[in-house]
């Protein structure tokens, strides 16, 4: 059974988003968790805890859109 170049493509295509994504969703869901958490326990913080949780959701975010972009490139250009 021979696999074609085509399907490797695609399957290497499809594990590159597949797996890179999966790290930054439970980050974010983690920051969630926590920025959740510290408002819950000191509402008058809830600005600076905000703003931390939204810096560190783009950060973990950039990961999944490098993934995405490596994935791009594995579809369109390999």
């Amino acid at each position: 059974m021979e696999i074609s170049p085509e399907v490797m493509k695609l399957l290497a295509a499809g594990l590159a988003i597949g797996l890179g994504a999966i790290g930054p969703g439970i980050g974010i869901g983690l920051v969630g968790l926590g920025g959740a958490q510290a408002t819950g326990r000191n509402p008058e913080a809830s600005g600076t805890i905000l703003t931390n949780m939204i810096l560190a959701i783009a950060f973990a975010e950039a990961v999944a859109i490098y993934a995405l972009v490596v994935a791009l490139i594995l579809l369109f250009v390999a």
